[in-house]
């Protein structure tokens, strides 16, 4: 029998259910998704996943795994053409799911979108998210050849809601590079009747096949008065303040300049062998910094999470116990109860020097980071950024060690070189 403490807290207070339909593969939606809030007049309810190490601490081979197991839901689609895909990530929050898609199809080409407009890129197209925090979407290869190909394109979100921001990004890629054959992969499908008509009537009008993959299928029960109840609550309290101040450790990392720390400018199934080498020395350099026994949190920067990720990875696979997570720059709501997924919060000032044509001057946020259950020894958070997050702003008060070492939190930072996109495509032009 189901007991009240098995509700989740936003269905049980405020009606907001995720309800399964259907799977290819095993999984329940409650099984992948929890039901959480954000004060946002277009959205109030968010999907709060717990296989995509962004919102929750996670183990690091549930990430992959599922990631892996979506990309072998693709290759069921795509058969011998999933080793000629081209696979688009979005922004932030599947940038790493992406990459692990791409890794189970050994796919040709893997990028994500990004929301930081990085010198010396192109940007190839541009398209917006409706009920994002953060809307819009940059696409920057370190050549825009990566997308000149008739191959099928693989479109990769942790959760299609609508499909809409999806429908926009094939619209605005077809228009450069028509295709025949797209696919939409997603740990979650919850689009309704309507929405997948939608998607049919996009696919009639370019002339192309749209198809779509999910571990679980499923639909939002969403109380018509959502919005102004969330807004109601209390003041969400963040930035707690621990009994002691936290100690900090930074470490530089080397990274090879051929080869991309991520997905921002592309990678190629010919990167993967030495990614794999570049990672493997890191991991070898923070294991050496950090007692084995010793949980760790390992920390990702928004897009960055598929470096972060597998570190962690790595890290236990050496016997650290390991969770992973990302910061992020969706403004949840924050409520220490049983039954709700975001028990804490931090609020920072973004690291980045921004550039304010292309975002504004918005804080981000860091949810739990924190071990699960008690621990005989004090988890370290091992916070993994990239060259252009580490300023003074990461340091000043109201930044990111600022708030975790207030907190009571130790944290060992990680900076890898970023990824030069002018010197990616040289390379790729000369080699």
């Amino acid at each position: 029998m189901t007991g009240l403490l098995d509700i989740p807290w936003a269905t049980a207070e405020l009606g907001f259910a995720l309800d399964h339909t259907s799977s290819a593969c095993g999984f329940t939606v409650p099984e992948l998704v929890l039901p959480g809030l954000r004060r946002n007049p277009r959205r109030a309810h968010l999907l709060v996943s717990t296989v995509l190490g962004k919102h929750i601490p996670t183990e690091p081979s549930a990430v992959i795994g599922a990631g892996h197991r979506l990309g072998r839901l693709v290759t069921d689609v795509l058969g011998e053409a999933s080793s000629d895909a081209v696979v688009l990530g979005f922004a932030e929050t599947a940038t790493g799911l992406g990459h692990c898609v791409a890794d189970a199809l050994t796919a040709a080409c893997y990028l994500h979108s990004t929301r930081r407009h990085v010198p010396g890129a192109d940007v190839l197209a541009g398209f917006e998210e409706g009920h994002s925090h953060a809307t819009f979407h940059l696409l920057q290869p370190s050549s825009g050849a990566l997308f000149a190909n008739s191959a099928p394109l693989v479109l990769v979100d942790d959760e299609i809601s609508t499909g809409a921001t999806a429908l926009d990004a094939i619209k605005a890629l077809h228009r450069g590079h028509p295709r025949d054959r797209y696919v939409l992969a997603s740990l979650v499908d919850m689009r309704s009747a309507e929405d997948r008509r939608r998607t049919e009537e996009v696919a009639a009008e370019l002339g192309a096949t749209i198809e779509h993959v999910s571990l679980a299928n499923g639909r939002s029960v969403v109380p018509d008065d959502l919005v102004p109840r969330v807004a109601a609550l209390p003041d969400p309290p963040l930035n707690p303040v621990g009994d002691r101040r936290g100690d900090v450790r930074f470490v530089h990392v080397p990274w090879p300049l051929h080869v991309p720390d991520g997905g921002r400018h592309g990678v190629l199934r010919t990167d993967t062998a030495a990614f794999d080498l570049a990672l493997s020395s890191v991991a070898d350099t923070i294991a050496e910094m950090r007692e084995a026994d010793r949980p760790a949190i390992v920390v990702g920067h928004e897009e960055l999470m598929y470096l972060p990720l597998r570190l962690a990875e790595a890290l236990a696979g050496r016997g650290t116990p390991t969770l992973f997570q990302t910061t992020t720059r969706s403004p949840a709501y924050v409520m220490d109860v049983a039954g709700y997924p975001l028990r804490r919060g931090f609020r920072f000032t973004a690291p980045e020097h921004i550039d304010t044509e292309f975002e504004n001057e918005v804080p981000r946020y860091l949810y739990n980071a924190q071990w699960p259950t008690p621990t005989k020894i004090r988890p370290e958070l091992v916070l993994v950024i990239d060259s252009p997050a580490d300023t003074d702003r990461l340091r000043a008060p109201g930044g990111l060690l600022d708030v975790l070492t207030a907190a009571g939190e130790d944290v060992l930072v990680v900076i890898v070189p970023a990824a030069d996109p002018t010197a990616l495509r040289i390379y790729r032009e000369t080699s």
